[in-house]
């Protein structure tokens, strides 16, 4: 049985799930893909994945780097799950492009399906805990986030990043 709870945070109220397996989602409430992987139903309350998921966020808008990732059952096909765990590995603070990304999770590295990388991204049901905010164009440009580019910025912003160097699209 899925449980869900609601966290608010500087940027928005943000909906938390879980599983018996762990954090299955986190979205912001402008995220275009918002509840996309939750059953039809659910029951709202708390349990220990979405009590770490939200210690893990109170540390992270202090503007602080949590030093656990919260238990994490990711709902995707494999190479979705390769990309998110690419994505899991950009350090605090810092940004990478999608080509990089597409590296890292290609099996064949003569194919870079830097496309189908975009697209799994972009179906990040984890947001922020799974830094698909720390993802720019290969051109510095600000691209490309479900939340919207402003909260994008935000988070870039809270994590110490010069957004000056990068160009919105």
């Amino acid at each position: 049985m899925q449980t869900v709870s609601y966290y608010n945070s500087p940027i928005g109220k943000i909906l938390l799930a879980s599983d018996e397996q762990g954090l299955i989602g986190l979205w912001l409430d402008t995220d275009r893909y918002y509840g996309d992987n939750l059953d039809k139903e659910y029951s709202e309350g708390g349990n220990k994945y979405l009590a770490s998921a939200k210690k893990w966020l109170d540390i992270y808008f202090q503007g602080k780097e949590p030093d656990f990732t919260p238990q994490l059952h990711l709902i995707g096909t494999d190479f979705q799950k390769r990309v998110w765990q690419a994505l899991l590995k950009i350090p605090y603070g810092m940004t990478t492009t999608y080509k990089d990304i597409a590296v890292q999770a290609a099996k064949d590295k003569d194919h870079l399906p830097i496309r189908a990388t975009g697209g799994a991204i972009g179906r990040n049901h984890i947001c922020i805990i799974i830094p698909c905010h720390r993802v720019v164009g290969v051109n510095h440009n600000l691209t490309g986030y479900g939340g919207g580019i402003d909260k994008k910025i935000q988070l870039l912003k809270l994590e110490g990043v010069d957004i000056n160097q990068f160009k919105e699209s």
